[in-house]
């Protein structure tokens, strides 16, 4: 199963962000103390967290925490790049009852759909 290339996506993540005239701020740190592998804003709105899922044990977990990081800190959406299929389950469900579009996506997605600003604005 290939790696996901968290450095190489940030960055590309970064710099398309700003041609959109958005800001993505990796390691983004939440109040709680907690960090977001990259924030994307819209001057002091949040508009998306970006979870980069490079490992696959511990997975279900791992996803619950993204979600409750991403509601704590007023994302109302995330997306978890993977590059492994995986079935959220009932974390889907609980992310919806708390207001979170949740979306799991592979690496070769994520700038595809990022470049459509219909699903950022």
């Amino acid at each position: 199963m290939p790696k996901i290339k968290v450095k190489t996506l940030t960055r590309q993540i970064v710099e398309l962000s700003e041609k959109l005239g958005l800001q993505a701020v990796p390691e983004y740190r939440t109040p709680d103390g907690t960090r977001i592998d990259v924030a994307i804003l819209n001057g002091d709105e949040k508009i998306l967290a970006i979870e980069l899922e490079a490992s696959f044990k511990w997975f279900p977990q791992r996803l619950l925490y993204d979600v409750v990081k991403a509601q704590r800190a007023g994302f109302p959406e995330l997306w978890v790049v993977t590059s492994m299929p995986q079935k959220p389950g009932w974390i889907e469900g609980y992310a919806e009852e708390i207001g979170i579009k949740l979306k799991l996506i592979k690496e070769k997605e994520v700038l595809q759909l990022f470049s459509s600003l219909r699903y950022l604005m």
